[in-house]
């Protein structure tokens, strides 16, 4: 088969298109061939040398496909299907108390896996979710790791509210798109930063309701202006560095920081005092359950949820579609076709 994978570390000129044996399914596994794989900052840290890839590795998270193999697995061969990213034991208190991804041997597809960067990639059978066949498979990828984030971050972690208002940081990105629609479907008010003005309008179109600038204005200012003064009940953080003193200073009192990265890096500082005084709550968020997943696809499946998609590349274009999102050119999703 076809595949994109890199054998050393470095930048996008260590990413190769070549040929390999096809994988064979193990034990509970169904092949997938795959029709398209989104992409996500995770392929770009794997690439420049983060640690736990073995070598040569195949990135690729977000995937979707049909069945090439599962009929012994009770899913047919030819089923339309996405894949959901996360893989557990499925034996452990966690996963069997639907929180597996709290699992301590929980992984990603494309990461402690070979990924969607192929013509065919193996998965755990309890990873296929069958898809419509009015979902085009393009969208379908663009669905699963972006949207099963936020709403864990803003559905199951801080438990947001109707009436709530909450800060979405960078919302051109695939999480920050899908986290706009998660809240507005929760019946919040939205204020989202982006790093233009075409990125702002486009956010608003997807039901923001205040944008800033995060590259010329101050964020925390324009949320106290927007909030009458009180700050937002709660941030959706994953920028991490450049971002953190800002969002923790837009929180009302009694607000709730929840975050899934550090895309600008990991170091910040919190001065502990502000954080028991005004009694904030921080909450560290990765990924989500498969049930969780399974929740958020039904309002995508029935339309209420629409994956933005910024721009799609055949496979062999897979640097170019890298380049494109370390430039952070994009807006939504950036997704490969197979």
């Amino acid at each position: 088969m076809k595949v994109v994978r890199f054998h050393e570390h470095g930048g996008l000129e260590v990413l190769r298109h070549e040929e390999i044996p096809d994988p064979e399914p193990g034990p509970g596994e169904v092949l997938v061939r795959v029709r398209a794989c989104a992409l996500n900052h995770l392929d770009l840290w794997q690439r420049r040398g983060i640690p736990g890839v073995p070598l040569p590795h195949c990135p690729g998270s977000d995937v979707a496909g049909e069945v090439v193999r599962g009929d012994t697995h009770g899913v047919a061969e030819g089923q339309r299907v996405l894949v959901q990213p996360g893989i557990s034991c499925g034996r452990c208190v966690a996963c069997l108390g639907g929180e597996d991804n709290l699992c301590r041997s929980y992984g990603l597809v494309g990461y402690q896996s070979e990924g969607g960067y192929a013509e065919l990639v193996t998965v755990p059978v309890e990873n296929i979710v069958p898809i419509p066949d009015r979902i085009g498979f393009v969208e379908a990828a663009a669905f699963p790791l972006t949207f099963l984030t936020a709403w864990h971050m803003l559905v199951t972690l801080a438990a947001l509210r109707p009436g709530e208002t909450v800060l979405i940081l960078a919302a051109g990105s695939g999480v920050g798109q899908a986290a706009i629609q998660v809240a507005r479907a929760q019946g919040a008010r939205v204020i989202v930063t982006a790093g233009s003005d075409e990125k702002l309008a486009r956010a608003r179109e997807l039901g923001a309701d205040e944008g800033i600038d995060h590259y010329t204005q101050d964020i925390a200012k324009e949320v106290r202006r927007f909030t009458d003064r009180r700050g937002v009940d709660v941030v959706f953080e994953h920028v991490g560095q450049a971002t953190w003193e800002q969002s923790m200073k837009s929180l009302r009192r009694g607000g709730r920081l929840v975050t899934c990265g550090a895309t600008t890096g990991p170091s910040v500082s919190i001065d502990i005092r502000h954080l028991f005084s005004r009694q904030i709550s921080l909450i560290g968020s990765y990924m989500g359950s498969k049930g969780e997943l399974l929740e958020a696809a039904e309002l995508f499946f029935d339309g209420r949820f629409t994956p933005v998609i910024d721009r799609t590349y055949p496979l062999e274009a897979a640097a170019e579609a890298q380049g494109r999102l370390e430039d952070k050119a994009h807006f939504g999703k950036i997704v490969l076709t197979v």
